[in-house]
């Protein structure tokens, strides 16, 4: 029977033996999850409002120069999935219109961001220059999310330098009480914890890797994470039934 979870942990790592620098550009497939990624999506539209098919959008990943284009559809609307996480910038260019460019785009774990380009009537050598750090804005979820950055990773006094301490950062979330319970102990790993999310079960945290399934299939608690270190983000997302998520990802 499938384990039902009341919160998700995903810890990001990097795939450093497989990737150079331990991002996960270049990665094969297998190795990505959409948990680990990101999308960006919207429409194009002329100064009156109306759509702009045909019109090509790229975005490339500012750390790595990682690009992805697409073309809008005939309502002008573009989706980018399955970004690697980090900062991008977004640029648009359409027959007859300046070259829309902005800035300042920042994908964290799981984000699903819609950003609309309003092109305006000119040569494609002109460019029109969004400069300012756009808000990131969830379109397709409304779970609340908890995102813990690489800095704070690093600079957090976490026990034992165990990253499952990162979820206790999050609202609602408590050491369970480990008398009266088998989850942890000899059987388990030493790492293991029992956490509860929004007053669920100590083993009912479904912990990810990159996306993949990090958890013991016998007692249902976590297996090993690597250390801080080698950790780019973690991020905590409580499900209204199922199971909460919490991701992670390696450092580059």
């Amino acid at each position: 029977m499938r384990m039902s979870y009341d919160a998700t942990i995903d810890f990001l790592f990097g795939c450093p033996s497989l990737c150079s620098g331990g991002s996960l550009v270049g990665c094969p497939l297998r190795f990505r999850s959409s948990c680990c990624c990101g999308e960006i999506q919207g429409q194009v539209l002329d100064p009156s409002g109306s759509a702009i098919p045909g019109a090509t959008v790229k975005v490339v990943q500012t750390d790595t120069q990682f690009t992805r284009t697409t073309t809008a559809g005939a309502d002008g609307g573009y989706v980018l999935p399955n970004l690697p996480l980090g900062p991008y910038r977004l640029e648009v260019t359409g027959q007859g219109f300046k070259t829309y460019v902005q800035s300042g785009i920042l994908l964290q774990v799981g984000n699903n961001v819609q950003i609309n380009a309003s092109l305006q009537v000119g040569a494609v050598s002109e460019n029109i220059e969004v400069r300012s750090q756009a808000s990131m804005v969830e379109t397709k979820d409304n779970a609340v999310s908890q995102v813990v950055d690489q800095r704070r990773i690093l600079e957090l006094p976490l026990n034992g330098r165990q990253a499952t301490s990162l979820v206790l950062l999050a609202g609602g979330s408590v050491n369970a009480p480990t008398s009266g319970n088998d989850n942890v102990g000899s059987k388990s790993f030493y790492s293991s914890v029992v956490i509860a999310v929004a007053g669920s079960q100590g083993n009912n945290v479904n912990y990810l890797l990159d996306g993949g399934d990090n958890n013991d299939t016998f007692s249902n608690v976590n297996l090993p994470f690597p250390f801080p270190d080698a950790l780019q983000e973690s991020a905590l997302r409580p499900t209204p039934c199922p199971r909460a998520m919490a991701c992670i990802r390696a450092a580059r």
